[in-house]
This record gives C-alpha cells, sequence and structure tokens, in this order.
C-alpha cells in the first residue's frame, strides 16, 4: 500500500509562497528572513515545510550563498501567477485606511523619496494611519523590480518600457548647475561648463545621474571627476571647492538645498518624475491609497 505524505498541496498558502519568491530573489535564507520581517528559523521551517511538500531541495549551498534547483527555477512563475490570482481575490474587499495596517516596498533614488515620503508619512501618522515604508535604491529601474514583486511602486524620471507597466508622471522641473557661491560662479558658456570638474551619481544598480541630461547643443556629456553613489553625497564635494554638479531643480528643497544654482549655459531638456507600478496593483485600494497620496502630495512640485 503506497503511503502518503502528511503534507499535501492543500497546505500551500501564499506566506508559502512569498517565502519562496524572497529567498530565490535573494539567494539566502537571513536576507530573506530581513526582508520579511521574520526569524531566519520561521523561513528555514517554511522552507523545509516546502521542500516536504514539492520532494525537492529547491535550494542547495553554494559558496556564500543559496543556488535554485531546477525545480526551484520551474516554480518562479506558477507562484507568482497563484500569488497575482490571490491578490485578485483582493481587489474590491472593503478598505478602509484607518482599520488597516498597510506597508509598502518603494523603490525611489534619494532626491524622489525626500521630496515626496517625509510629508507623506507625516499626514498619515497625523490622520492616524497605520501604514509603513522600507525604501530601497532604485538607480535605472527595471521591469523585473515590481513585475518580481521586490518592490510595490516605483518612482523614477526612467520608467521601465514594459506592457505590464502603469506609469503616470507626477512633477517637471528644469536641469540646473549647482555650486558653492562662496568659491566659484556658475558656468557662463558651454566651454566654461565642460572644462569644469564635476560631481556625479554612480548607481550601486547601474546608470548614472547624468543619464537624464539630454542637450542637443552638448557635444558629451562631461566626464565627472568625483562620483558618488546617491546624491546626498554631493554636497560634501562641492562645498568649498570650484566644482559644480547637474542636477534636477527641485533638488534644492532636498539634498542640496546648501548649494546655490543657476541656469544651464545651453538649452537642455527638462525632467520629468514618474510614478510607476505593475498592473496586478492598479485595483488594490490599498495600493490606490498610496498612489493617490502620492499624487497629491507631489501636486505642488509640478511646474
Amino acid at each position: 500500500m503506497q503511503v502518503m505524505s502528511k503534507i499535501d498541496f492543500h497546505q500551500l498558502d501564499g506566506q508559502i509562497l512569498r517565502t519562496f519568491l524572497v529567498i530565490l530573489d535573494e539567494s539566502s535564507v537571513s536576507r530573506a528572513a530581513s526582508r520579511l520581517g521574520v526569524t531566519q528559523s520561521a523561513v528555514s521551517h517554511t522552507l523545509a515545510k516546502l521542500r516536504e511538500i514539492l520532494g525537492d531541495p529547491l535550494f542547495v549551498r553554494s559558496g556564500q550563498g543559496l543556488t535554485p534547483t531546477a525545480t526551484a527555477l520551474a516554480l518562479k512563475d506558477p507562484a507568482r501567477e497563484v500569488l497575482d490570482g490571490m491578490k485578485r481575490l483582493t481587489d474590491r474587499r472593503d478598505f478602509d485606511p484607518l482599520r488597516e495596517p498597510m506597508h509598502f516596498v518603494v523603490a525611489a533614488n534619494d532626491m524622489q523619496r525626500d521630496l515626496v515620503f517625509p510629508a507623506l508619512a507625516l499626514d498619515a501618522h497625523e490622520a492616524g494611519v497605520a501604514v509603513s515604508f522600507e525604501f530601497k535604491p532604485s538607480g535605472v529601474p527595471s521591469a523585473a523590480l515590481l513585475r518580481d514583486a521586490q518592490c510595490d511602486l516605483v518612482l523614477s524620471p526612467l520608467p521601465p518600457d514594459a506592457p505590464d507597466m502603469v506609469q503616470q508622471k507626477l512633477f517637471s522641473g528644469d536641469m540646473r548647475c549647482f555650486y558653492d557661491p562662496e568659491q566659484t560662479e556658475p558656468p557662463a558658456t558651454l566651454e566654461a561648463y565642460l572644462a569644469a570638474q564635476h560631481v556625479s551619481v554612480q548607481f550601486a544598480l547601474g546608470g548614472a545621474s547624468n543619464d537624464v541630461l539630454s542637450a542637443p547643443a552638448l557635444p558629451r556629456l562631461p566626464k565627472p571627476t568625483i562620483a558618488v553613489s546617491n546624491f546626498a553625497g554631493i554636497t560634501p564635494f562641492i562645498k568649498g571647492t570650484q566644482r559644480i554638479t547637474t542636477q534636477f531643480e527641485l533638488m534644492r528643497l532636498t539634498v542640496l538645498r546648501e548649494l546655490a544654482d543657476a541656469p544651464l549655459p545651453f538649452a537642455a531638456d527638462g525632467l520629468s518624475v514618474f510614478m510607476i507600478w505593475h498592473e496586478r496593483s492598479h485595483n488594490d485600494p490599498a495600493h490606490q491609497w498610496l498612489r493617490d497620496n502620492v499624487r497629491r502630495v507631489s501636486r505642488p512640485f509640478d511646474s
């Protein structure tokens, strides 16, 4: 007589599948536990349960990380589809932001993050809304950030071009030259601009802040003398020097507030910042609450 496992597929649930996908994304039980906000033992227990259900190790140790088996790789898309289907079951649920705790993972570089979310979080707190945020850098964002549920929302001037992504412009503005007025004047000519020492941002996930600079009269992008990993690192390398940086004008309200700014000495295209989300989240009422409030807070920045 065949002996059946005590655990069958009916014991699969959304939490098991989400844990599996996060382990697959992080290649580490400890990093998966940190991202999920649970203990490593809880993640290990969930993984052991899924291994027993499927009869496959799913992950094997390789160096300092975990390597997925062929079964694990084949399970990725079906698991994502099941979670998306479960999410759609709740799309039309009754929703009250004062009664339902919310947690969102947002991919945004520090410029977009600091413009929008301090005010949004403060307003939510004062209104009695229980919402928490986790931020990760977006760099030049890929569709996989949203498609693989690594985050719920992206704010970026470079939205990924994919049919399952939804985007909406939040605000626009000009690119400006930022400098220390006690040390130098802004460049008055294109030649002076190109000859200056520049500070730029080189994102850890790829791409640079200069990638958004578009100007027909500019023969080449200036090569940075200093490249930092985020916008907050710019000011220390500008203050007390004759270096300059070319950034979005609204940064004068946040990380570049200690610097002066002036128009560029050539015609340049403006910059727009977009809010991007995956189509599976479009009808979710909690996600709609998030998008509505991001739009509300961003409205004063739109020129």
